[in-house]
């Protein structure tokens, strides 16, 4: 017997809860200073794609919560699949900004810095 007798397959809240916190301090505050206007030292010759990588950061981070939030509250099944589905497609959408930036950067190496007026 386990010490948590809740029902239902979301599993201990407390570990979903924990996660949460971890993301939170590991994953949201670079992101968010990249945005506001600040590049990381260790980035600074890959500045082309930055805002980029920081959206898909943000929509990882999305992923979690998403897919967090509903099995903390300890939702129904069909709740937490529906949620879990939007979280892939958070999902999808980091993966796809995180090739956006990484064409962009290799786009301002070849060229020189120079990038069109669609990727600014």
């Amino acid at each position: 017997m386990s010490a948590y007798e809740g029902g239902g397959v979301n599993g201990n809240p407390l570990y979903h809860w924990v996660a949460l916190a971890v993301s939170t301090a590991l994953m949201l505050p670079l992101p968010v200073a990249i945005l506001a206007g600040w590049n990381p030292p260790w980035m600074r010759r890959r500045q082309a794609g930055m805002r980029l990588r920081a959206y898909g950061v943000l929509c990882v981070y999305a992923f979690m919560l998403v897919n967090g939030v509903p099995r903390i509250a300890d939702a129904s099944f069909e709740t937490v699949m529906i949620c879990m589905n939007i979280s892939l497609g958070f999902m999808a959408a980091g993966a796809v900004l995180f090739l956006l930036s990484a064409r962009k950067d290799s786009v301002a190496r070849t060229v020189g810095g120079s990038v069109g007026p669609w990727e600014g």
